[in-house]
């Protein structure tokens, strides 16, 4: 299939990341992690609200309430509609001078999932938190530089997770409460100018979308050997994260970066930090929703 990659937003984020869906308003969120914002884009108009917050924002989930669960540098809190801090439900494990939020998702049984990564990249010290709806906190893994590609499979059976820097996706098995069991290794990357796993989404299909960073491309991958079975060409290095939207779940928003690039570099690539859509010819799902 021959892609046609539209710029949506001409944001010129510093680092735009974590897209995410809104069935119920149509509209995408997602974040500019060191402006520090999370934002609104309605397609339908090209309106775009920017809601500051307090820290670096990594992640975020749509509560089924209303509002958000927001990962910031400093822990995890909910919020309302605009934004405002309500209550924290979680913390940074880690010592959060050296070590933020970066990806994460909600998954099917409606848990927050978040994961850190370990700045100074001399050990992998980043970790992966859950948050219930109950708001209990809890670490559920790590041994990771930087945690990315957080992503449930529709069946429910499956986690993925990638280390980015690592060149890694892992796939963990999951039981009936949602727990994941030992890591797997299902793709290592080759280390070059194809990129890196970045930030990612599954379709309704079980194939796993992500954006490779440092590669100009966005991945469609086999969920059962790791296999790319397709490729979308980008006019930008640096994505960061998919989402599938739209009102058939068909449009794929890519985010992307311009953080530390050169001055050359930008001349290159101008449309860094921008926001994209493309259409594609399977859909998504829907996103489901923080139960807390």
């Amino acid at each position: 299939m021959t892609y046609e990659v539209q710029t949506a937003l001409a944001a010129q984020a510093h680092l735009g990341e974590c897209p995410i869906w809104s069935a119920r308003e149509q509209v995408l969120y997602w974040v500019d992690i060191l402006a520090p914002a999370l934002n609104r884009f309605d397609p339908a108009t090209g309106e775009n609200r920017v809601m500051a917050m307090p820290a670096h924002i990594g992640c975020f989930g749509l509560r089924e309430q209303g509002g958000f669960i927001v990962a910031l540098r400093n822990g995890i809190f909910l919020t309302d509609a605009d934004g405002n801090i309500e209550k924290q439900v979680g913390d940074n494990p880690t010592d959060t001078s050296k070590s933020r939020f970066n990806d994460g998702h909600v998954d099917l049984l409606g848990n927050f999932w978040a994961g850190t990564i370990w700045e100074p990249r001399d050990h992998k010290g980043g970790k992966l938190v859950r948050v219930k709806p109950t708001g209990e906190s809890e670490v559920m893994g790590g041994d990771v530089l930087v945690s990315n590609g957080l992503g449930f499979s529709p069946d429910g059976r499956w986690m993925f997770h990638t280390d980015t820097p690592n060149h890694i996706l892992y796939r963990y098995p999951l039981d009936e409460a949602g727990n994941p069991g030992e890591r797997e290794t299902l793709r290592e990357f080759e280390r070059g100018t194809g990129g890196r796993p970045d930030g990612a989404a599954f379709d309704s299909e079980g194939y796993y979308w992500t954006a490779m960073f440092d590669g100009g491309r966005v991945l469609r991958i086999n969920p059962e050997n790791g296999e790319i079975v397709d490729e979308i060409r980008l006019p930008v290095r640096w994505p960061t994260m998919v989402a599938f939207g739209g009102d058939d779940l068909k449009t794929l928003y890519i985010t992307s970066s311009r953080e530390n690039r050169s001055e050359e570099e930008l001349a290159q690539y101008p449309e860094s930090g921008n926001l994209f859509a493309v259409r594609v010819n399977v859909a998504g799902r829907a996103e489901p929703l923080f139960r807390g």
